[in-house]
C-alpha cells in the first residue's frame, strides 16, 4: 500500500494586509490635516471636526462648532429683538461678521449711537463674551458710503468710519471685554457691498444706506495667539489676587 503524499498547507491569504495599509495611511492624512488645520486655520478645523462628528455620530443631535453657534446665539438675538431690518448676521471663511446698518445704529453723520440700537448691541455684545467665546478675536470695520463729509470732527469719510468702530469697540470695552482681543479699522468708502452710483454717474440713495455699515468680525485666535491672550489673562488673574491680599489680610 503506498504512503499517501503530503499535501502542502494552502499559504494564507494576506489581503487584509491592503486594506489594512490603506486605513493606516488614511489615517495618517488625517491627522496630518487636522493637525495643518488647527496650526493656521481654525474655523476651518471646527467645520471639519463639526463635519466628522455628524457623520459618526449618524442619528443623534447634530453637532455643530462654535462659530456655527455663535452666529445662531446672534441670529436668535436679532430676531427675539425684531432688528432683522437693521442687522444681519453671516459666515465667512474666518468666522461669524456681524452687520449693522449705520442709519440704524448711529445718528446721521455722527458716530454717536441711537437710542434704539444699545439694547441691541448689549445683548450681542453679552452673547460674544461668553466662555466658550473666550478665544475669538473682534474686528469692528466701519464702512461709509461715497457722500464726501466735511465737518470739524469729521474731516472725511476715513474720520468718520474709524470713529463709529472705535464707539462699537468702546462699548464692549466698557463691558468689560477684554481689549487686546479688539480691533478697531476704518475703511471708508473703499469696500462697498453695493455701487454707490449707476452707470451714468448717478446716486443710488438705497445703495449708499446699505454700504453705511459696521461690520463685526467674530473669529477664532489661532494657537500663537491663542496662548498670549491665554498668559496675559492668567497674568490680569495673579495681579488681582496680589491687590486683593493686604485688604483680606486686615479683615
Amino acid at each position: 500500500m503506498a504512503i499517501p503524499k503530503s499535501q502542502k498547507k494552502p499559504e494564507e491569504a494576506e489581503d487584509w494586509l491592503t486594506t489594512y495599509a490603506d486605513a493606516i495611511t488614511l489615517l495618517m492624512a488625517f491627522f496630518v490635516m487636522m493637525l495643518t488645520f488647527a496650526e493656521f486655520d481654525v474655523p476651518a478645523y471646527q467645520e471639519a471636526a463639526a463635519a466628522i462628528a455628524n457623520n459618526i455620530g449618524a442619528g443623534e443631535k447634530d453637532n455643530v462648532s462654535d462659530t456655527q453657534e455663535l452666529k445662531i446665539d446672534v441670529e436668535d438675538i436679532v430676531f427675539e429683538m425684531q432688528a432683522d431690518q437693521a442687522v444681519d448676521v453671516k459666515l465667512d471663511k474666518k468666522g461669524v461678521v456681524i452687520e449693522l446698518s449705520g442709519g440704524a445704529f448711529f445718528q446721521p453723520g455722527t458716530a454717536r449711537l441711537v437710542d434704539q440700537a444699545v439694547p441691541v448691541l448689549e445683548k450681542i455684545t453679552q452673547t460674544v463674551k461668553a466662555p466658550k467665546f473666550q478665544f475669538y478675536n473682534i474686528e469692528v470695520q466701519g464702512h461709509s458710503d461715497d457722500s464726501p463729509i466735511h465737518t470739524e470732527q469729521f474731516p472725511s469719510n476715513w474720520e468718520l468710519s474709524s470713529a463709529r468702530a472705535s464707539t462699537i469697540v468702546r462699548f464692549f470695552e466698557a463691558a468689560e471685554m477684554e481689549k487686546n482681543r479688539m480691533k478697531a479699522v476704518g475703511l471708508a468708502d473703499t469696500h462697498p457691498k453695493v455701487p454707490n452710483l449707476d452707470l451714468e454717474g448717478n446716486p443710488i440713495p438705497e445703495n449708499r444706506a446699505t454700504n453705511r455699515r459696521i461690520d463685526i468680525r467674530v473669529y477664532p485666535m489661532n494657537l500663537t495667539d491663542r496662548e498670549k491672550f491665554g498668559k496675559k489673562v492668567d497674568l490680569k488673574g495673579m495681579l488681582g489676587d496680589v491687590s486683593k491680599k493686604p485688604a483680606e489680610a486686615q479683615q
